[in-house]
């Protein structure tokens, strides 16, 4: 019709997100394995707990963060 705006159509797609974005912050993320690195590191020191703070970066990783 004229003098009707023309509506536009944005395509849609249903490919899965490879980067999820992280639902929760950083600092909620994945208490069991925080309280287990953060334990070691007191305890034992940082260069004892490389297995602990791994496992910790493993969670967050999964949960949607960038962790180097």
């Amino acid at each position: 019709m004229p003098g009707t705006p023309a509506i536009s159509q944005t395509a849609v797609t249903t490919e899965p997100d490879l980067n999820p974005k992280p639902k929760k912050k950083i600092c909620c993320a994945c208490p069991e394995t925080r309280k287990l690195r953060d334990e070691c590191i007191i305890e034992h020191g940082e260069s004892a707990c490389t297995k602990w703070i791994e496992a910790h970066k493993q969670c967050l990783r999964a949960e949607g963060f960038n962790v180097q």
